[in-house]
Formats: C-alpha cells, structure tokens, sequence
C-alpha cells in the first residue's frame, strides 16, 4: 500500500470514530441550588452542593461563598447511563436521586438539607433544574 492510500484510510477511520463519538454523547444538564442563611451567616460561610445518584453514589460537586446571607451554584452533571453492555445505543436519562446542601462555618459543618431531585426540582429550560422553592440553613447560634 502507498503511503497516500494509507494516510487516506487514517484519515477517513479517524472521521468516523469522531463522528461516532460525537454522535452517541449525552447533554450535560445543570442543577442550580439557590438559598440563604437563615442567620448568623459570617464572612467565612459556605455552601457545598453533591449531588448523589441511586445506590448512593457520590457524583458531582461544588463550593460556594455565601454573600450577604444568600447562596446560589450551579452543579453541572453528565445525563449519560452508563451500562454493562458496551454495544447498546446511549441513554441520556441520568439525573441525581439526592442533593446534599452543607452549610460550612470555618470549615466546620452548621446545617445540613437533604433534598429528592424529583420532587424538590424542577426544569426550567431544556437543559436546567431549579429548586421549586429556596433552601434555608441555619446559621450557628
């Protein structure tokens, strides 16, 4: 085989498996979780967010400063289920089944809310979830 007829099949196997690969991925969705500190909120509180999913499996996870008593984060997840069986098309349904909210004083923990993804949250455009109402911490005493 010359050596163009070779670059050609590297060529054209390597846009197929991009194609393929671009073709199968999921959306990344978002959960957005908005709150405040009910009181006491200092200058070193914060917010983590994690997200669990069924089997309680930890997923992801994020950190915020809470600012004037109030806190808002958007936790980005991966829709895609993942299965044993590597040559079944994608799903792209995976949603979180818990959201842990801590709150953090010092990087000690002051609160902590356990919230159902499905009935706690809902969709506000096609790719993010809002809280169907504020998350309230409480601050120490």
């Amino acid at each position: 085989m010359s050596a163009v007829t070779k670059l050609l099949i590297r060529i054209l196997g390597t846009s197929l498996a991009l194609c393929v690969i671009a073709h199968a991925q999921c959306p990344v969705d978002t959960a957005i979780v908005k709150g405040r500190v009910a009181e006491n909120a200092s200058a070193h509180s914060k917010v983590r967010v994690q997200l669990v999913y069924p089997k309680e499996k930890p997923g992801e996870s994020g950190e915020v400063t809470v600012e004037d008593g109030a806190f808002q984060i958007p936790i980005e997840f991966v829709t895609m289920q993942s299965s044993i069986f590597t040559n079944l098309p994608k799903r792209c349904g995976r949603k979180p089944k818990t959201v842990v909210i801590t709150l953090l004083e010092n990087d000690q923990e002051s609160d902590q809310v356990f919230l159902d993804f499905a009935k706690n949250f809902k969709m506000a455009d096609a790719s993010a979830y809002t809280l169907r109402s504020e998350v309230v911490l409480n601050g120490p005493r």
